[in-house]
């Protein structure tokens, strides 16, 4: 059964960093793309980010770019999501999702994931 928890969470000021993990039960993560998706109150759940199973590609909504990194280790079946200069627009749950298919690329569409983790929330104020 594969099970994903989101952890690093929390409250932050403007301008802070944070740093979420999302880790997979058993090797869940090894050689399956992985995103980030979040969602703030009364508004969709939208994309952040995605690497691929090799973590050789690796993309970003527009917003976070050059502060958001994702990586990953899979000897410790970790996806890491580090945030720098986070804004109070950041504010929302965060969750990672892992696709269902081995060594499948990665996509921008939450549809797309079979699996989620529960979410950990990230709140930035002034």
């Amino acid at each position: 059964q594969v099970q994903l928890a989101e952890s690093g969470g929390g409250l932050v000021q403007s301008g802070g960093s944070l740093r979420l993990s999302c880790a997979g039960s058993g090797r869940t993560l090894s050689h399956y793309a992985v995103g980030w998706f979040r969602q703030a109150p009364g508004k969709e759940r939208e994309f952040v980010a995605a690497i691929s199973w090799s973590a050789t590609y690796k993309y970003y909504k527009e917003s976070v770019k050059g502060r958001f990194t994702i990586s990953r280790d899979d000897a410790k079946n970790t996806v890491y999501l580090q945030m720098n200069s986070l804004q109070p627009e950041d504010t929302a749950v965060y969750q990672c999702a892992r696709r269902d298919r081995r060594e499948g690329e990665f996509t921008l569409s939450a549809s797309d994931y079979n699996y989620w983790g529960q979410g950990t929330q990230v709140t930035v104020y002034w």
